[in-house]
């Protein structure tokens, strides 16, 4: 399950996903690039991939990063460089997944609530089986590779911790509030979001990992997910 074009099998290629920068997940406009950038970009890409490669065959915790950086022909400074941490070598999607919440939350529309904006945004990300969602053909690679370290569960949760965060200065902003210290609404809001949607996202995952079909999983977590967030905007219609 695991090649060139989808090393963890999670992995977008090139031409997966027009206007999103394979790389890094993230959105960039045709042509912005400078050569440099692109290069860098390539070389970020190429670390990541033969780190996770490394990973899924050998354990995290069996991998150093001087062995990445021999696969991936750079320096360990380099790839300390683009991965400040080893476990953001692997879970090198946490950026994409915050600037994903940002964007939505910050560029809805004006008569839609924040509850509704990140609800579109899930629905979607379920709905392309983005790596971001879950569940996909191949996924449960990844996710053994994250059950059998606790490097990379304490990274995923405090991951969690950070979106949180986040979305609690988003809501905070949202209604005019202090983003540098989110209420007591903010905050309760933004851990009662990031809290059903991982639990909808710790059932999808486990139902894959226990072998049952992904297109079925993939339909009923939408189905779950559309619960949840008609759970919350009951919960919460400051935000909704």
């Amino acid at each position: 399950m695991v090649d060139e074009g989808r090393r963890d099998g999670v992995r977008a290629t090139d031409g997966e996903r027009p206007g999103r920068q394979p790389e890094t997940g993230f959105g960039v406009e045709e042509g912005r690039l400078t050569l440099r950038e692109r290069k860098k970009l390539r070389t970020r890409q190429r670390i990541s991939g033969e780190a996770t490669l490394l990973f899924i065959r050998r354990g995290f915790d069996n991998v150093t990063v001087a062995e990445v950086a021999r696969a991936a022909e750079v320096s360990t400074m380099t790839v300390f460089n683009y991965f400040p941490r080893k476990e953001d070598l692997f879970l090198d999607r946490i950026p994409e997944a915050r600037e994903l919440i940002v964007r939505a939350v910050r560029e809805r529309g004006a008569d839609e609530p924040p509850l509704a904006a990140l609800r579109r945004l899930v629905l979607g990300l379920t709905a392309e089986r983005h790596p971001l969602a879950g569940v996909g053909e191949g996924f449960e690679h990844f996710w053994r590779t994250v059950l059998d370290s606790p490097a990379l569960r304490a990274r995923g949760r405090e991951a969690v911790e950070e979106m949180e965060d986040t979305l609690a200065a988003l809501l905070a902003e949202a209604a005019g509030g202090d983003t540098g210290r989110p209420g007591h609404d903010a905050r309760l809001g933004a851990a009662l979001i990031v809290a059903a949607i991982r639990v909808a996202y710790v059932e999808a995952v486990a139902r894959q990992l226990g072998g049952d079909p992904v297109d079925e999983v993939a339909v009923e977590q939408a189905e779950v997910l559309r619960r949840t967030f008609e759970a919350l905007e009951r919960a919460l219609p400051g935000f909704a």
